[in-house]
């Protein structure tokens, strides 16, 4: 865990200690069983002889690209993540809180910052990166704003509710 904070490095993803604990689980099954399991899978298809139209050694090669970049992203993630409390029930949109927006007319609810925060919610998530994250950072309850979507259209936002997101 970094002991970094969103004031002081713009790489720091703010975490809750509850996703913090299940991402670190996850990476740590990834590298060790998770990642002798896939292996154990190559080696067994590859004993099944020509490697050219063998399905299971192609989907089990497959697999462990994925788990691998799924390595990368968790380690870093978690390497420069901010683990701490929800940030203040006080209006303001930043990451961890659940903001409620009039966007181009239709009311959505969403959760504001890093989507492993979310864990099983069926809430989107759209990051401080993302082009409406960049226009709705810092902005507080009431606050009518637009930005740019990537077909170029200015589309209005007005924030309706911000508070801290509980999982």
């Amino acid at each position: 865990m970094s002991t970094n904070t969103p004031e002081t490095d713009e790489n720091a993803q703010w975490l809750t200690q509850e996703a913090y604990d299940r991402l670190k689980a996850e990476l740590e099954h990834l590298s060790g069983p998770g990642r002798q399991e896939i292996v154990d899978r190559i080696e067994a298809a590859r004993e099944e002889g020509d490697l050219k139209e063998n399905g299971g050694y192609h989907a089990a090669k497959e697999e462990q690209g994925k788990a691998e970049a799924r390595i990368r992203y968790l380690t870093d993630l978690l390497e420069n993540a901010y683990v701490g409390e929800a940030p203040a029930d006080d209006g303001v949109v930043e990451p961890g809180m659940q903001v409620t927006a009039k966007i181009a007319d239709n009311e959505m609810t969403f959760l504001f910052g890093n989507r492993e925060i979310a864990g099983d919610s069926d809430l989107d998530v759209y990051s401080k990166d993302s082009p409406i994250g960049q226009a709705i950072d810092g902005a507080k309850e009431g606050d009518t704003l637009s930005y740019t979507a990537p077909n170029g259209k200015d589309i209005p936002v007005e924030i309706v509710s911000v508070k801290p997101f509980t999982g």
